[in-house]
């Protein structure tokens, strides 16, 4: 018993002495992160005042950007306005790109109606806030699962389309409340299309109050006071319905009470999750990170440093997890929010966390008054910000760019004009991936290497055969993967006396085709199918296929699970750190088989020993 205990004591000793100095370095570097971190998201006293003042004009045009939201979302005001103070907050406390504002946006604001509409009147607000705790956890787990490398398979053109199809929503949709009619349809263009049927049931003081709002909109964004447009356009008309007493004007206050100061935090009701909820929160999840992606890329940080897409997926998945808690809608980073934080001069991210505390103070200051703002007045912001996203001249250079990604944008675009948000998030996934698929075959091009007369290697096209006795090198630019390998098995060159039912003669006198594979490091089962069946057509020629240039660990997997019986006998040579090396000895090996000698790469995975270091050879 002592002899084991004192060994096991020493082995602890060893243990420790092996792994106490890793462990000590680790949590060194933990907490050199965390005071970097900490350090980073603390104020700083000589950007107070600048932040401070940063922040107001966010903060003032949010509440009738939050109200806005939430008509367009089809809820009671109250929730977007909780949104734009909580989002700010807790976004810019945690996000990776320091002057990202995290509040509503339209598209969120859309997405989530659109998710809501199964629902009945009283319970869309208490499904509106479970359905912005479910995004926010659906964007959490993004960010943990390391989901944001998979961001940059979503195209520009797709995107466009998208964002495009949501701005045009938003005039559509908004035309009726403008006017004043009860406009019938399941979507904005029928709802625009009844509205235009229907004009002589416009409400005149309704039209009036819609089309003052819209002209301050445009003849104050001229001006110095483009900041405050929103807010005059909003209260202007709003006061003269009042004085004029319009009572045939709908107010906010019509759409539900808008209860005075903030509101306590909150669990929302899990009675009424549904799998068509969390379909939309996914769509919601998948669009604000998406659009918050773009605005990172469009404001990066002022000292240069790259943001991190994980955490600021993680961000503003806090962010819409506290929304949800105090009441809010779905949030996500803001294209227009973002512009003005950074032109009114923000310094940090304190800029953004400073909007939310203003918009915080306004809610306690005046809530009470945001029942009496008219809604033709919101209807008029949303279609004046509908009408300012959308982009001719990018669409046009869209448009031109291609068939294919003008197809994608048409197609994306016209999804989310006729089908419920979250299905068009569906389509635009689609046609990302069908994107990627047909530009990894488009992308591919194989060339034929051969020396010139002055001893260069040069490229030239591949010949459409490779005859007896014929040796061609190929190199292939662009992806193997799926469509690429698919494209690869058009473009090789055909055996010219290959047949289906010819058998081998033994000729060592066939075709040869050198493929070289350098800086490959992953070669799929469709590629491996391609190449098999290449090489057996070869074998029937009496040629031979050799690929060169192989990434070792490729090739040791080939040979632990088999893949080499699926390769047909295509002499495989490695890699090894002289470029060029392996494809002039499989060419040797090619010359002393045709000279009735032994090729030693005959048993199919051939190691090819590193030369001894020298100067790196020309590649052939």
């Amino acid at each position: 018993m002592t002899g084991t205990g004192g060994d096991g004591g020493a082995g602890e000793r060893d243990l420790a002495s092996l792994f106490g100095p890793r462990v000590r370095r680790a949590a060194r570097r933990a907490r050199r992160r965390v005071r970097a971190e900490t350090a980073e998201v603390l104020p700083r006293r000589r950007h107070l005042r600048d932040d401070i003042i940063a922040g107001l004009p966010g903060a003032i045009s949010s509440v009738p950007d939050g109200m806005a939201s939430s008509v367009l979302a089809g809820v009671n005001p109250a929730h977007g306005l909780y949104a734009s103070f909580v989002g700010p907050i807790g976004g810019g406390l945690t996000s990776s790109t320091r002057l990202m504002v995290v509040t509503t946006t339209s598209a969120a604001a859309l997405a989530a109606g659109s998710a809501l509409a199964p629902y009945a009147d009283g319970d869309r607000s208490a499904a509106m806030i479970l359905l912005t705790l479910l995004a926010g956890l659906l964007m959490i787990g993004a960010a943990l699962a390391r989901l944001s490398r998979y961001i940059r398979f979503v195209s520009y053109s797709v995107m466009l389309g998208f964002l495009t199809g949501i701005a045009v929503n938003m005039v559509l949709g908004q035309i009726p409340d403008l006017l004043g009619i009860q406009a019938q349809g399941s979507v904005s263009v029928t709802k625009a299309w009844y509205t235009v049927t229907h004009l002589a049931d416009a409400e005149p003081a309704a039209a009036l109050c819609g089309a003052a709002a819209l002209a301050l909109l445009v003849l104050l964004g001229l001006t110095r006071l483009s900041v405050l447009s929103s807010l005059l356009a909003l209260l202007l008309p709003t006061l003269g319905v009042l004085l004029l007493g319009a009572t045939s004007v709908a107010l906010v206050e019509d759409t539900g009470r808008i209860p005075n100061g903030l509101p306590l935090p909150a669990l929302p009701d899990l009675s009424l999750l549904s799998v068509d909820l969390v379909g939309g929160a996914a769509a919601v999840a998948a669009l604000v990170l998406i659009q918050g992606a773009g605005v990172a890329e469009a404001v990066p940080d002022t000292d240069g440093s790259p943001s991190s897409t994980r955490r600021d997926f993680a961000a503003q998945g806090i962010a819409n997890t506290l929304s949800s808690l105090f009441g809010g809608q779905p949030v996500g980073g803001s294209v227009g929010q973002t512009a003005l934080n950074v032109t009114a001069g923000a310094a940090s991210r304190w800029a953004g966390i400073w909007s939310g505390i203003w918009m915080a103070i306004i809610l306690l200051a005046f809530s009470g008054l945001v029942g009496k703002v008219a809604m033709p007045t919101l209807a008029a912001i949303l279609i004046y910000a509908g009408a300012k996203a959308v982009t001719p001249r990018e669409l046009v250079a869209v448009a031109r760019a291609g068939r294919i990604p003008a197809l994608a944008m048409t197609a994306t675009f016209v999804a989310v004009l006729v089908l419920p948000v979250a299905q068009a998030v569906g389509v635009g996934v689609i046609v990302s991936l069908l994107l990627q698929l047909n530009q990894e075959a488009l992308d591919l091009r194989v060339v034929r290497l051969a020396r010139d007369a002055a001893g260069h290697v040069v490229e030239s096209d591949p010949p459409r055969t490779v005859s007896a006795g014929e040796t061609v090198v190929l190199e292939a630019y662009g992806s193997l993967f799926y469509a690429g390998a698919r494209t690869l098995q058009r473009r090789l060159p055909a055996p010219a006396q290959a047949e289906p039912t010819r058998e081998p003669t033994g000729s060592d006198d066939g075709p040869v085709v050198v493929l070289r594979l350098r800086g490959r490091t992953t070669l799929g089962a469709t590629f491996l199918k391609v190449i098999g069946d290449y090489a057996r057509s070869l074998a029937r020629a009496d040629g031979a296929l050799y690929l060169t240039g192989v990434d070792p660990d490729v090739a040791d997997a080939w040979e632990r699970d088999g893949t080499v019986r699926t390769l047909a006998g295509a002499h495989v040579r490695r890699a090894t750190p002289r470029l060029g090396e392996s494809t002039r000895a499989a060419l040797a090996a090619v010359e002393r088989r045709r000279d009735g000698g032994h090729d030693d790469s005959d048993d199919v995975v051939h190691r090819v020993e590193p030369a001894p270091a020298e100067e790196p050879a020309e590649e052939s």
